[in-house]
C-alpha cells in the first residue's frame, strides 16, 4: 500500500489513528491537521510511531522558531530578492505545482558575503511556504487533494564556485532521506524530452521544451522564473562592450555564461597590448575568434585556458547591427591553476 489517504493498509490505518492520538496536543497549532498531512510525517519514517512523532515535534519547534507562521509576510533582503534566481511556473500532468531552481547564474559567494547564513535559510522557508499554499489553490480549484511537487533543478553552468566552502557548511549533514534521494531523477542529453512526459508543453518554458512564454514571447518566462547573471551591460547598435580580466598566472581558465536579449551578440577574447587604456579589437592579440551567437535563444558558456599571465578583454559586439541595440546578461569566473590555488584562493577549493 502507498500509504496515501484511500490506500491504507489495517495496519497503516491503525498507526494513523495513534499518530493523531499521540500528537493531539500539538494539533491546534498545525497549519492543516488533516490525514493528508499527518500521513506526510509516517510516510518520511516508513510508519515508525516513535520517529515520526519525533519529527513532527521537531517541526513545531522549528515552525515556532523561524515564525513560519508570518513568514510570507516577511520580505527578502533586496540582494536575495534580486539575485536568488528560480520560482514556481506552471503544472505538472497531474496538476501539481512545478518549481524551478536555476543553480548555473547564482553568485552563492556574492550571497553569502551580502547576506546572513539565516537569511538564505528563512528564504528557502518562504519559498516552501509559497509551494504549500499553491498547492491548497490547487486543491480548491481542480476539487481534488493536492500534495505533491515537482522541483526541476537547471544544473547548467554548475562549477566550483557552487562549491565555496561556507556555502556548503550550511549543510554540513546529509539533508535528503533515502527515500527522497529515491524521487530524485537526473536526465541526460534528452532532458526535453524527459520534462514532456511529466509537464504538457503548454505548462513548460520554451527554454525547457515546451511552448509556454512570457506575455512578451521570452521564452524564459522571466517573470515566474527569475535568472540573474552577475553583470549586465546595454550595449548600443552599432558598438560593444569590454570586460577586462588581470589573469595572474599562465594556465588559468576563464569560464563565462551569457544571455543577449534583442538578438544574436558577437563575442571573442582577446589579450591587451597596451595597459591603462581601452583598444580596439584590431589593436589587441585575438585569443578566441570573434563569432556571433544566438544567446538570446540559448544561453552560451564557453572556457579559455589562457597561454600566458597579461590582461585578458571579453569583448561583445554589436557593431554589426546598425538598428538595434542588445541587452547582454553575463557571468565570468576565473579558476587558477593549482599552485596560484594553493596562493590564492584556499577557500575557493572543492570540499
Amino acid at each position: 500500500m502507498s500509504g496515501r489517504v484511500g490506500d491504507l493498509s489495517p495496519k497503516q490505518a491503525e498507526t494513523l489513528a495513534k499518530f493523531r492520538e499521540n500528537v493531539q496536543d500539538v494539533l491546534p497549532a498545525l497549519p492543516n491537521p488533516d490525514d493528508y498531512f499527518l500521513l506526510r510525517w509516517l510516510r518520511a519514517r516508513n510508519f515508525d510511531l516513535q520517529k515520526s512523532e519525533a519529527m513532527l515535534r521537531k517541526y513545531m519547534e522549528f515552525r515556532k522558531t523561524m515564525d513560519i507562521d508570518h513568514i510570507l509576510e516577511w520580505q527578502p533582503p533586496e540582494v536575495i530578492q534580486k539575485y536568488m534566481p528560480g520560482g514556481l511556473c506552471g503544472y505538472d500532468r497531474d496538476g501539481c505545482p512545478v518549481w524551478y531552481d536555476i543553480i548555473g547564474p547564482l553568485d552563492p559567494k556574492g550571497l553569502l558575503f551580502s547576506v546572513t547564513k539565516q537569511d538564505l535559510l528563512k528564504t528557502k522557508m518562504r519559498d516552501c511556504e509559497r509551494i504549500l499554499h499553491e498547492c491548497d489553490l490547487q486543491t480548491e480549484r481542480l476539487g481534488r487533494k493536492i500534495e505533491t511537487i515537482v522541483m526541476i533543478f537547471d544544473c547548467e553552468g554548475l562549477g566550483l564556485k557552487h562549491f565555496w566552502k561556507p556555502l556548503v557548511e550550511v549543510y554540513q549533514e546529509p539533508f535528503l532521506s533515502e527515500d527522497t534521494r529515491r524521487k530524485i531523477v537526473v536526465l541526460g542529453s534528452n532532458w526535453k524530452e524527459g520534462l514532456l512526459k511529466l509537464i504538457s508543453p503548454e505548462q513548460l518554458p520554451a527554454q525547457f521544451g515546451g511552448t509556454l512564454t512570457d506575455p512578451d514571447g521570452n521564452p524564459k518566462c522571466l517573470t515566474k522564473v527569475k535568472t540573474q547573471y552577475e553583470h549586465s551591460a546595454q550595449i548600443s547598435r552599432g558598438s560593444s562592450h569590454q570586460v577586462e580580466y588581470e589573469i595572474l598566472f599562465p594556465g588559468c581558465v576563464l569560464r563565462w555564461q551569457f544571455v543577449s536579449d534583442g538578438g544574436d551578440i558577437g563575442f571573442g577574447v582577446f589579450l591587451k597590448t597596451k595597459m591603462g587604456e581601452r583598444q580596439r579589437a584590431a589593436e589587441m592579440t585575438e585569443v578566441l575568434a570573434s563569432q556571433r551567437y544566438n544567446a538570446h535563444m540559448v544561453p552560451e558558456d564557453g572556457s579559455l585556458t589562457c597561454p600566458e599571465a597579461g590582461v585578458y578583454v571579453l569583448r561583445f559586439d554589436n557593431t554589426y547591427s546598425f538598428v538595434h541595440a542588445k541587452k547582454v546578461s553575463f557571468t565570468v569566473e576565473v579558476l587558477l591553476p593549482d599552485e596560484g590555488m594553493q596562493k590564492y584562493d584556499k577557500e575557493l577549493t572543492p570540499v
